[in-house]
Parts: C-alpha cells; sequence; structure tokens
C-alpha cells in the first residue's frame, strides 16, 4: 500500500479542490473542548463515579427504560450533561473549520452524532447541521402523548453530582403534564420522535444536490458506534479521516490524520493560509 508523503499537505490539496466540506463528527470532536470521551465503560465511569459505583454503564443509564424506571436517575446523567454542554466554549478547531468552510464556494454542512450543540455555539448556522442522534438542547414527551419537540432553554438542571440525582420538580410535557425527556435518540429508544432530524435531513440533501465537488472531513468518530464512519464514506468522494487513534483509511479513499481535531485543523489551515 502506497504511503502518502505529507498526509497534512494532501487534505490541504482535497479541500482545495473542492467547492464544498461536509463535516462529520463524533465524540472525539469535543474531546478538545475538555468533555468527556464515553468510549468503554472505563472512560464514562472516570466521568460518572457515582454510576460506577452502582455498576450502571452508558447503554442503561442512555435509554427511555431508565426515565420510566428511574426519572431522577435519568435525569441525573441528562441534566448534568445539559449543564456541561451549556458551559462548554468550542475548541479553537471548530473556528478553524469554520474558516475553512468559508472558503469554500458552497461552504460546508455538519452532519454529526454529537447531541451536544457545539457546532451551533461555534457559529455553524442552524439550517447547515444535521444531528443524526438529536440534540440534548430540545425535549419530547416519555411516551409520546404528541409529536411535538421543543427547547429545553427553560431547563435549569440542579444536580446532586455525587449520586448523579436530579433534585427538584422534573422537566414535564406541556401537552399532557407527563415526564418530558430529551429529544435525544439512545439505546434500545423505540419512542424517540425524529422530526427534527428529518428536517434536518431534508436540508442537507438540498445542500448536496447543489454540489459539483465535495470534500468530507472527518473528525473523532468512534470504531465501536462506526455509524459516522460508514456515512463519511458512502458520499463517494475523497475524506479526510482525523483521529488520534485510528485514522486508518485506503489510500484511495483520502488521508488520514492521527491526530487530535484542534491540532490537525490547524495544521491544514496553515498549509492553506489561514492563520491557526
Amino acid at each position: 500500500m502506497k504511503q502518502i508523503a505529507d498526509p497534512v499537505a494532501h487534505a490541504a490539496k482535497l479541500i482545495s479542490a473542492a467547492d464544498g466540506i461536509l463535516i462529520t463528527a463524533g465524540a472525539g470532536m469535543g474531546v478538545d473542548s475538555g468533555l468527556p470521551d464515553f468510549r468503554g465503560d472505563d472512560g464514562f465511569w472516570k466521568a460518572y463515579p457515582a454510576l460506577a459505583e452502582a455498576g450502571i454503564g452508558f447503554e442503561s443509564i442512555a435509554s427511555p427504560q431508565k426515565f420510566k424506571r428511574h426519572p431522577e436517575l435519568a435525569w441525573g446523567f441528562y441534566g448534568h450533561r445539559l449543564d456541561l454542554y451549556r458551559k462548554t466554549e468550542p475548541h479553537k478547531g471548530f473556528a478553524l473549520l469554520k474558516a475553512l468552510a468559508d472558503k469554500m464556494p458552497r461552504n460546508a454542512f455538519v452532519v454529526t452524532s454529537n447531541v451536544d450543540g457545539q457546532f451551533q455555539k461555534a457559529g455553524f448556522p442552524e439550517h447547515r447541521i444535521l444531528e443524526i442522534h438529536g440534540s440534548i438542547h430540545h425535549l419530547q414527551c416519555i411516551e409520546p402523548c404528541r409529536q411535538d419537540i421543543w427547547s429545553a432553554d427553560e431547563i435549569e438542571p440542579y444536580i446532586d453530582e455525587a449520586k448523579c440525582l436530579w433534585r427538584g420538580g422534573l422537566p414535564e410535557c406541556p401537552c399532557c403534564g407527563g415526564l418530558a425527556r430529551p429529544n435525544v435518540l439512545m439505546f434500545y429508544d423505540a419512542e424517540w420522535i425524529p422530526k427534527r432530524t428529518a428536517r434536518q435531513r431534508e436540508s442537507f440533501e438540498r445542500w448536496q444536490f447543489s454540489l459539483k465537488t465535495m470534500v468530507v472531513i472527518e473528525l473523532g468518530a468512534g470504531t465501536a458506534l462506526p455509524t459516522i464512519r460508514r456515512f463519511s464514506l458512502s458520499q463517494g468522494c475523497p475524506v479526510i479521516r482525523i483521529d488520534p487513534r485510528n485514522a486508518t483509511l485506503p489510500p484511495e479513499a483520502g488521508v488520514g490524520l492521527a491526530m487530535g481535531a484542534r491540532q490537525a485543523l490547524a495544521l491544514v489551515a496553515a498549509k492553506m493560509g489561514l492563520e491557526p
């Protein structure tokens, strides 16, 4: 297999040849911002020691069943995450990525499995983002009684972090008065309302149809749930895979950069004459 002599220069060349960037992002994109990495129970339990002590893994807490059986615990976990994402500032790599996108004739579109809203916070327009697993910043009914989705802006989390428990009144559905939950696709989730994500997908398809030459920049997409990796490779265009753990990519598919998102984007941007 022929090796690429200068992967960063090759990535810059691929971007320069395109008229639009498809940004695909997994959980690794937020690590440089200080967000926890949930790859494997060890990483998850390090961020949530109360759940480690109880032996509760990510798949168990991130499920509609946990909301129904132990809503204070489920909202303790999701409420903590909501508060964390609100307080977290996107790292410099987001701004570099937006600067790259702004140089393109058709700009960029973001497709992400993250529910944290960091791309919106970094200034990417709402109509150019597809959140395939929904958003923690939006709510729905646990049942659901209707197909309504509404903003979580009015929720103020009050969490007992030592026990990972929500304190006070739980978020309610404004229609039926029952329990509300995040509009996030969880594990074993038959009740998730995909209406908002479906509208985003329609916007993505319209944008994609307008392109002549596209390049994918994939950031921090894991292998345990390879949804984003598969999506990137399914687009039929060059892929720039950025991941410090597994950036492996056949040369005919594109180029891999085995480093964190912030570092890789700074190097590529500098190669293209943008300030790192």
